[in-house]
């Protein structure tokens, strides 16, 4: 059973990793298929997310799933929060039952660079052009990109710009973890901690609030 990595946030809130080795049969034992997955890949992306909500809450009801026009899943009544991240062979899932929750897994790629002008402020942009390296230079652009990404999930209700609403402060941490603060200014300005965690392959960011 390929979970990777698991973390106990609080009592009342799991994060965890998936490492996709598995047939669909092998998901499809648990986890209904409600919706018309056509391709493959995502269908078993698909799969693996939801399975890894009842690996780390036994009792998430999946039948309940229901998805918003947001494209967002959720439940009905809020029994719990949560939020799915797929990308490549993993995904990742954020269980809550007291608190609003956002994850994001990214594998680094250069594209995420091309586009960094879409989605960092300028302070941003010039704490990137500070590195030393094209690796460090990747590595922390991968990581910003997955912040926003799981302040976006975690917000839920779209219309959200990434330079205008969304703004990192600083980074606390290391090449390993550590934990970015944010600010969330959709509205009136929301201080937010972003926590984030390299992988092999891929970083993995998540939120709760």
């Amino acid at each position: 059973m390929p979970l990777v990595y698991q973390h106990t946030i609080n009592s009342n809130t799991k994060a965890g990793l998936w490492h996709i080795e598995e047939p669909e049969d092998f998901f499809l034992e648990k986890v209904p298929l409600k919706r018309d997955v056509t391709h493959p890949h995502k269908r078993l992306q698909h799969l693996a997310g939801r399975y890894l909500l009842l690996t780390l809450f036994e009792d998430f009801p999946l039948n309940e799933i229901l998805i918003a026009d947001t494209r967002k899943p959720f439940l009905p009544g809020e029994k719990y929060h949560f939020s799915i991240s797929h990308c490549g062979n993993y995904a990742a899932a954020i269980v809550s039952s007291n608190q609003r929750v956002g994850v994001d897994i990214e594998q680094p790629t250069d594209k995420i660079l091309r586009i960094s002008h879409k989605f960092l402020t300028l302070q941003e942009k010039m704490f990137l052009d500070e590195q030393m390296s094209t690796a460090q230079l990747l590595q922390l652009a991968t990581l910003l990109w997955s912040t926003k990404e799981a302040m976006f999930k975690w917000f839920g209700d779209g219309g959200v710009d990434f330079r205008e609403h969304m703004h990192i402060q600083n980074i606390e941490g290391n090449d390993e973890e550590g934990k970015l603060i944010c600010s969330f200014q959709k509205f009136d300005p929301l201080p937010l901690t972003v926590h984030y965690r390299f992988m092999k392959e891929l970083v993995m960011s998540w939120v709760v609030s």
